[in-house]
Formats: C-alpha cells, structure tokens, sequence
C-alpha cells in the first residue's frame, strides 16, 4: 500500500502515518518527536495552540543533529491560529512558529480554524487559546479572504511549501475556492467511524484536495478533557475488537486502518512506545469490502471538537 499522498499543486509527496502532537506535554515533547523519528515517523502534525512547537523542535534538532533524518526528509505541519487571522499578523504567526521549531520552511501550514478571534501578541499570552485575557470569547471582523491571501504569500515567500485549512466544511472550501490565488492543497478534519463525513471526503476528492482525519480513535481523545460526550470508547467497541481479533491487529491499527483505506493520512499519537510503533504499521494490512462498511456503519454524526460548546457564537459546523 501507498505511504504517501502526492498534493496535486507542488507534487510533494505527504505521508499518510504522521504523528500528532496534540497534548503531548512540553516535557516528554522532545523525546517522542526524537524516539518517534527513530521509529521511522516522517511527518510531525504541530500548530501554535499546542504550546509543544520548541520542545518539538529541539526533538527535530537532536535527530538531525545525530544523523537519523535530514530536514528534507521529514514533513513538519503547523497551523495559523484564530487571533492571528489578520493580514498583519499572519506572517508574524508563522515566522513565530518557525522560530519555535528552529526551521526556515514550514512544509504545510494550515489555516486552524475558520473563526477570527481578537488579536493577542505571543508576548503578552501565547498560546493564545480561545479566551482572551479576560476570560471570555472575543469574536473579530475579519474575513477569512484577508487571513487566506495573506497565507497564500508565505507560499510565495518560501515560508510554507504547501498551504490548507482545517476544520471547514463543504461550503466554506466552496467559497474559498471562488478567490484563491493558490488552492488550498489539504484539509484537516475530524474523522472517525462515529463521523464519518463522507460528502466531504468526496468533494475534496472531486477538487484534488488530500485530506488528513485527526481524532481517528474518536472519544479517547477527548474524555480527559471532559468532552467525549458520553460515547462509547471506539478502542474498546465490541465490533471494532472482533475485527481486530480477526486480522490479529490492534484496535487502534483497525480504526486507522479503516481512514487509511479511504485514501485518507492520519495523524495518531501516543505516549506508549509499542503503541507508536504499531500504529505506524497500519499500512501493512487491508480490511474486507465487509468490515470496512461495518466499521462506518457506526456513524452517529458525533463531532467532538466543535467550537460551539465553547460558544454558541461559533457555530461553524451548523
């Protein structure tokens, strides 16, 4: 099987196992972007909200440093956040990332969110989050035409190869599509098999945009943070481990398996080391026609990181 999706602008070729770095905390950062290279990871999924980009950075380093990877040979995303949607900040937000990771090119930049926050300078709060300094949600006026022509000129400049969104649905891509200069060439959305989001994955097929599925694994990602909404832990579902037990695979190697097949990259992370390993090894086998409908049977609509719950102003996905 592929390992590699080829973005239809640059022709660069993006793995399709990356590795995720939300919530790996800025101590154990450095080590498991480092352990993760040595295991054979090529692409780092980072953003400046995960407050982990210099720790992941130094990890980078160590690995280049020790002669395990040169820069060319790993693809390392970040994502422009919501305060920074202003064409005077985008830049300054991507420079700042790049001077975090202590790289001079990103090879995707995504665009985090299409919701437009006040600005905050990284000097006064970084990361920004969603609340201001005040604790509250401040939304702002600025059109995501503005924040998309300014990110499309990191691409002129060299500071990002290739450029996308995440989190923006059917419509949205529509209407960006109306005035970019350069294509979004990714999008990155939350896909699993209790969201399934299959009118989207064909619609970006249709326009040559590769997507990436974060939350592969659903609610385990969210239940430390109180926010998996009382649904079923798809790593211990009844259906997902009889076809683990079948194919002699993990859950976690089924689940991943189960987006790889629709062409879709992943982006898992793990903090266990033999996790790490086998979810690189989600390429190496192939579901039934049978298990992979069972799987996306599951699909209950369940979106778990909406910006809504945070206010109901930012109904993005309504």
């Amino acid at each position: 099987m592929a390992t590699t999706v080829t973005l239809k602008r640059t022709g660069d070729k993006m793995p399709l196992v990356g590795f995720g770095l939300w919530k790996v905390t800025k101590e154990t950062c450095a080590d498991t972007v480092y352990n993760a290279i040595k295991e054979g990871y090529r692409l780092f999924d980072g953003a400046s909200d995960y407050g982990n980009e210099k720790e992941a950075g130094e990890g980078l380093a160590r690995a280049i440093k020790d002669g395990l990877v040169k820069r060319e040979d790993v693809w390392i995303t970040s994502k422009l956040w919501n305060t920074n949607h202003a064409k005077e900040h985008v830049e300054e937000a991507a420079k700042y990332s790049l001077s975090l990771w202590g790289l001079d090119y990103f090879d995707l930049y995504l665009v985090h969110f299409p919701v437009s926050l006040e600005y905050i300078p990284s000097s006064t709060k970084f990361p920004q989050e969603w609340w201001g300094l005040d604790g509250k949600v401040h939304p702002s006026n600025v059109p995501f035409q503005e924040t998309w022509t300014a990110v499309e000129q990191l691409a002129d400049k060299g500071l990002a190869k290739n450029i996308g969104l995440s989190n923006a649905q059917g419509s949205f891509i529509y209407d960006v599509l109306r005035y970019a200069r350069i294509e979004p060439q990714v999008l990155q959305v939350e896909i699993h098999p209790y969201l399934t989001q299959e009118p989207l994955i064909k619609y970006c097929k249709l326009l040559g945009i590769a997507i990436t599925a974060y939350s592969s694994f659903g609610p385990q990602s969210y239940v430390e943070l109180g926010a998996h909404k009382g649904a079923t832990s798809l790593l211990e579902h009844d259906l997902v481990s009889s076809i683990a037990a079948k194919y002699q695979k993990t859950t976690a190697q089924v689940l991943l398996r189960w987006a790889l097949q629709q062409d879709l990259a992943v982006i898992p992370k793990s903090n266990n080391h033999n996790r790490l390993v086998q979810n690189l090894a989600a390429t190496s086998f192939k579901l039934s026609e049978e298990d992979f409908k069972a799987i996306s049977g599951l699909n209950i609509n369940l979106r778990l990181n909406d910006p809504v719950d945070l206010d109901p102003r930012l109904a993005i996905f309504a």
